[in-house]
């Protein structure tokens, strides 16, 4: 079959040709990847959650074809908050036989503005969009296209001028990763620069991306999802959220990072698990929480963020990073003695004190785009180079939990 872009081949969207999502939901319009499953979904009514699960980060088409000209419609939906300036729209990259050619934003959609004074949502519908990608080559090549990290998309139709195939490699081992919205990819300029896709690519794995903005929890649903999520490595970033949301105290934090990690030890029982601590972010280093808006960068329309804690409540339990880091690594420590497969990894050699003089977070909490690339780059190197907790895994059996 000849590459005219007149002769269209709509092929169905699946999970075979859509991997890092967990699931896909048929709504009135399309499908819907999620990043949890129903059941997950099902105990949390958490709007934030529900927002930040159903943003595809990590998850991309996979396929084989020859296909010159590639057509995808969608419709995204994207937050705007009142009294901001709108955020770019989310960013699709194509990528072509591991190298990144074209990107794309999607029109129309559905927009929901949140009044943050009040918490009041309002919901404007549009739309669907279509991303029109030409000028590919037409021998036979492997097309990846990365849905936005940071916007949800109902995926409409997908249309090439050509035959195709899953492409997915079977021989590269999955990576499963679960951690917050650094983790999501915030302040990344588009989906192949978050921090996980570019360690992944230089692990040469599969990533499955469970970053969840605001919602690094311990919660046991996302404990079970690691458990019941086949992977060939794991690995957990957590601190942040449980500090910046004042969630729990020191009494309850060390039970529930046991809980979690004996909950993924019950479906993974000897694949290596990595404990990343939190990366340095000064408001919260030693000040607890909770996190909120600083209202005179608001009043100026930047986005930033504070700690609203007292240093002093510390003695009362209040959780801050230099704690949770202390904690972690001892927690790991006292574990390992019976679990080989287990390790820590502290997060000020990803990114520490020294990093943010150089490269400071833009809104005091989340990394740039450089500063991403750096995490990644110091990750990947860490996790999958020689000697690696990584390292071995790439070469061994998936174990597949029953």
């Amino acid at each position: 079959m000849t590459n005219d872009s007149h002769h269209w081949i709509t092929t169905p969207i699946t999970q075979t040709i859509l991997p890092g999502a967990l699931e896909l939901e048929t709504t009135a319009r399309g499908v819907l990847p999620h990043r949890l499953p129903a059941r997950a979904r099902a105990q949390c009514n958490d709007p934030q959650l529900a927002m930040v699960e159903s943003q595809p980060s990590g998850v991309r088409f996979v396929f084989r074809t020859t296909a010159s000209t590639i057509e995808l419609d969608v419709l995204p939906t994207r937050y705007v908050y009142a009294g901001l300036p709108p955020r770019p729209p989310g960013v699709y990259d194509l990528v072509v036989d591991g190298q990144l050619v074209q990107q794309a934003s999607a029109t129309g959609g559905d927009v929901v503005t949140i009044d943050m004074s009040t918490g009041a949502a309002s919901k404007q519908s549009n739309e669907l969009g279509t991303l029109r990608f030409t000028g590919l080559p037409n021998h036979e090549k492997t097309v990846e296209i990365w849905l936005p990290h940071n916007e949800t998309a109902e995926l409409v139709a997908l249309r090439t001028n050509a035959r195709l195939e899953p492409g997915r490699n079977e021989n590269r081992k999955i990576w499963l990763h679960h951690g917050s919205s650094i983790s999501q990819g915030s302040n990344a300029p588009s989906p192949t620069t978050i921090w996980p896709a570019l360690a992944g690519s230089i692990g040469h794995v599969e990533l499955i991306n469970l970053g969840f903005g605001g919602s690094a929890l311990l919660d046991p649903f996302t404990a079970r999802t690691l458990r019941d999520t086949p992977a060939d490595m794991i690995s957990v970033k957590l601190g942040i959220n449980l500090c910046n949301t004042d969630l729990m105290r020191a009494r309850a934090f060390t039970p529930a990072v046991h809980g979690f990690l004996d909950t993924i030890r019950e479906g993974h029982p000897v694949t290596p698990l990595v404990v990343i601590s939190p990366l340095y972010c000064p408001i919260h280093e030693d000040t607890p929480g909770p996190g909120a808006f600083d209202l005179d960068a608001l009043a100026a329309s930047k986005v930033s963020f504070k700690a609203t804690g007292n240093a002093f409540e510390r003695k009362a339990g209040k959780l801050t990073l230099t704690f949770i880091r202390d904690e972690l690594q001892r927690i790991v420590r006292q574990r390992a003695t019976d679990d080989p497969h287990l390790h820590y990894v502290d997060g000020l050699t990803l990114y520490g004190e020294k990093d943010f003089a150089e490269l400071p977070l833009p809104d005091q909490l989340h990394p740039d785009g450089p500063a991403h690339r750096r995490i990644g780059e110091r990750f990947g190197q860490l996790a999958f180079g020689h000697g690696g907790p990584f390292s071995a895994a790439r070469g061994r059996r998936r174990h597949v939990p029953i």
